[in-house]
């Protein structure tokens, strides 16, 4: 009987431990991903604008080959929006919707309905490095209320990997 009221204890001071050092973890983050890519800004910008050409670089998007897309409006321009549903929990069903356009930024709003419910911001910034070098940096603005800000820690990397990943994607279709 001992043990298990040590093992309670102990499992119960873990959460609690948890539970304050998710108080000082800001609910609030960014993660931010760049690559530098040898080609002219406009012809770079002209490409990540147009939100279908996700489907040839985004890790998320060529995970599962039978995810089901959906179009509407008209890409890269302010209002397209592009859905995704799929059997593949690691993708999981959504969409993102272009709010603005710039020379050299494109935001969207991300809606996630599977496997977990939450909307947040991201951007691609399009920036000339040199005449034919730009740099892009992509951007994710999350968004978790404690006690799930803990969780962060673990979102943010996971983000950063396929952030990463896409990136150098993209860089390897542009260059050819």
């Amino acid at each position: 009987m001992r043990i298990i009221k040590k093992i309670i204890f102990v499992f119960l001071a873990l959460v609690a431990l948890l539970l304050i050092v998710a108080l000082f973890i800001p609910n609030d983050y960014t993660v931010s991903v760049s690559t530098t890519i040898n080609k002219p800004q406009s012809e770079v910008f002209d490409y990540v604008k147009m939100i279908k050409n996700q489907e040839k670089y985004s890790v998320w998007v060529m995970q599962d080959t039978n995810v089901v897309m959906d179009y509407q409006g008209t890409d890269g321009t302010v209002g397209f929006k592009a859905s995704w549903n799929s059997k593949d929990d690691n993708v999981g069903e959504g969409s993102q919707q272009i709010t603005a356009v710039s020379d050299e930024r494109i935001d969207v709003d991300l809606h996630f309905e599977r496997p977990m419910k939450g909307d947040d911001k991201a951007a691609t910034i399009v920036e000339a490095v040199s005449g034919n070098q730009t740099k892009v940096t992509n951007e994710f603005y999350g968004h978790a209320a404690y006690p799930m800000n803990l969780m962060s820690i673990i979102g943010k990397k996971f983000i950063t990997d396929a952030q990463t990943q896409n990136l150098a994607n993209l860089k390897k279709i542009l260059e050819e």
